[in-house]
């Protein structure tokens, strides 16, 4: 992997925190969107007058020197790829798609190819949005790689202005389906001492906090009560599964979209997702509750047991509204069987 320098000197304004100096100073070709920017500070590409700084909020001076890291990848061509897509709308201005898991939504390090952008390019052709980038045509939203189900990609850039702007407005209806460890009930002693977790009418669960990266593990996402961003999720029980209830099938919506949020906000709340291999999910419930094959299904099952389900919003260019539906993929469906055939 290549690096690139980008250096520029704070603008003679009063001092101000680091991450909106960025915001505010960063060359405009250089395209950095706020997010690219808080990830490089987070990561400790970002020193002012030589020393490298972690903290978003810390202040700097007028006429500070900053200096970023930037990592490029040695061949930085994407291309098309003939690669089978679930395809649930399309039109001239957007296109829905059924993302598989396993597949990564664009290219990264460690992910150049097989992406769902390699396989927009070639069903699309230059027919995608351009406000993303070169390295992310299309793209308003994203998924886990693990994670199965709904995105919506734009083709014009209109689509790509008004869908950007229902996501930053939290408008945007997102349902997800879920497979979790045990039962997050009202009746649990245990989440109403958990801070950040409230019971709503009707048995919702509702998960308020803020989320920030881990401070050790920078791949991860970890609740934090200060200096993180607002995030809150909302679930409710869909069908419990064992006798005593071990598990159960869970609804959860987002009234804010962060990186891992739902799988951080149930491993927070006691509950992670089954098969979850950076949350800790991969774990066996008791085996006197289930039959040990559903118990041992559980323990292997391969990834985050987590489908974006029902995808819904103002077409950015019929103003209509629109709301699209994908089926549970065949690997839950199968662990939903054996955990609600297998109690024991």
């Amino acid at each position: 992997m290549l690096r690139r320098q980008i250096e520029f000197t704070i603008a003679a304004d009063p001092p101000s925190r680091l991450d909106k100096a960025l915001s505010r100073d960063v060359p405009v070709a250089e395209s950095l969107s706020r997010t690219r920017l808080a990830r490089l500070i987070a990561d400790g590409a970002v020193s002012v007058d030589g020393h490298p700084m972690t903290d978003a909020k810390a202040r700097v001076p007028e006429g500070a020197t900053v200096v970023v890291q930037i990592e490029v990848a040695e061949d930085s061509h994407i291309g098309p790829e003939q690669i089978p897509l679930e395809v649930m709308y399309e039109d001239a201005d957007l296109i829905v798609i059924n993302k598989p898991a396993g597949m990564v939504v664009h290219p990264a390090p460690g992910s150049p190819r097989g992406t769902l952008v390699n396989a927009l390019l070639h069903h699309c052709g230059d027919d995608l949005s351009g406000v993303g980038g070169v390295k992310r045509p299309g793209i308003v939203h994203r998924i886990d790689k693990d994670t199965s189900g709904l995105l919506v990609v734009a083709k014009s850039d209109a689509a790509h202005q008004g869908l950007a702007a229902q996501f930053e407005a939290h408008t945007v209806e997102r349902y997800y389906r879920a497979i979790c460890h045990g039962v997050p009930q009202a009746s649990d002693p245990r989440l109403r001492g958990i801070r950040g977790a409230s019971f709503e009418p009707g048995n919702i669960l509702r998960l308020t906090t803020q989320l920030a990266r881990h401070r050790t593990d920078r791949q991860k996402q970890a609740v934090v009560f200060q200096g993180g961003r607002h995030a809150v999720t909302r679930a409710r029980i869909v069908q419990p599964f064992g006798t005593p209830p071990v598990a159960a099938l869970i609804e959860c919506w987002l009234e804010t979209g962060r990186t891992h949020q739902i799988r951080v906000h149930m491993v927070h709340a006691g509950h992670g997702l089954i098969g979850d291999p950076v949350y800790g999910g991969r774990r066996k419930p008791a085996s006197r509750a289930i039959s040990p094959q559903a118990a041992e299904a559980v323990r292997s099952f391969a990834r985050q047991a987590l489908h974006a389900a029902v995808l819904g919003f103002v077409h950015p260019v019929t103003g209509q509204p629109v709301r699209f539906e994908a089926p549970m993929p065949e690997d839950m469906e199968t662990l939903i069987a054996l955990l609600g055939s297998a109690a024991k």
